[in-house]
C-alpha cells in the first residue's frame, strides 16, 4: 500500500510542476506543454496535483476540458481506489 501511496504522491507533485511550468511559458511566450500530457498527467494519478495546479497558478480554469474533466477523472480515480480496496 506504501508504493502506492509513494506513486501518487509523485505522479500528483508531477502534476501540479506541469501546471506551474506551463503558467510560466504561457506568461513569457515559449513553447508549451500540450493539454493532453497535462490532463495525462492526472489520468495517470496526479488529480490532486493537476487540480491544486489549476488553482493554485490559476491556469486552465477557463477550459471547460480542465474545468469538468479533472475533477471527473478525480471521482473516478477515487471510486476505482475504493472499489479495489474493498
Amino acid at each position: 500500500m506504501t508504493g502506492a501511496i509513494g506513486y501518487l504522491l509523485c505522479i500528483s507533485l508531477l502534476s501540479f510542476a506541469l501546471f506551474g511550468l506551463d503558467k510560466w511559458k504561457a506568461v513569457h511566450g515559449y513553447w508549451r506543454i500540450s493539454e493532453k500530457t497535462l490532463l495525462l498527467t492526472a489520468l495517470a494519478g496526479g488529480f490532486f496535483g493537476a487540480l491544486a495546479g489549476m488553482y493554485f497558478f490559476h491556469h486552465k480554469t477557463r477550459h471547460k476540458k480542465f474545468v469538468y474533466g479533472v475533477p471527473l477523472i478525480g471521482l473516478v480515480e477515487i471510486a476505482a481506489a475504493l472499489w479495489f480496496t474493498r
